[in-house]
């Protein structure tokens, strides 16, 4: 299974710049992993919030095929403990061909991104910023990689 991770916008602080890289070279060694960033929409001072969401609903969706498994760091999403998270991606390795993660605008996402998903997944009732919240994730798929494995970077 490949997996994908999709962010909108670029990640600007050079701290969770070198984490996510880390952490992102770290899970390759575990499963086939990507990130693809989707630029930022220029100009969005003249823009409504829905009408941001739309246009970069329209660059995320051109990143996704039919066949994949689409999930959303979404506030309202499930949230799972490390270890519950592991076992739910370990199957979805057995389940999925392409599992598309997405992180979306300082918005969210349009209606058209929720209607394409097939999951939500939050990391917290808490509110953290889009660029600790990609360094943050990453750091929980490479975490969920080591459960799967036996390793023992995970402490219970």
């Amino acid at each position: 299974m490949k997996t994908e991770l999709i962010l909108v916008g670029k990640t600007v602080n050079k701290h969770f710049v070198a984490g996510i890289k880390d952490y992102a070279e770290r899970i390759t060694h575990y499963m086939p992993f990507e990130i693809k960033v989707i630029p930022e929409i220029k100009f969005t001072k003249s823009l409504t919030e829905e009408l941001q969401k739309t246009k970069e609903g329209e660059l995320i969706l051109k990143q996704i095929q039919p066949s994949d498994t689409v999930v959303l760091l979404d506030e309202h999403g499930k949230e799972y403990r490390s270890i519950e998270f592991a076992d739910w991606l370990q199957k979805k390795q057995n389940t999925a061909r392409r599992l598309i993660f997405v992180i979306g605008g300082p918005y969210g996402f349009s209606e058209e991104v929720y209607k394409r998903a097939n999951e939500k997944i939050s990391l917290s009732k808490m509110t953290f910023s889009h660029q600790m919240v990609r360094m943050i994730f990453t750091e929980q798929i490479y975490r969920a990689c080591t459960i799967i494995k036996g390793e023992p970077y995970h402490h219970e």
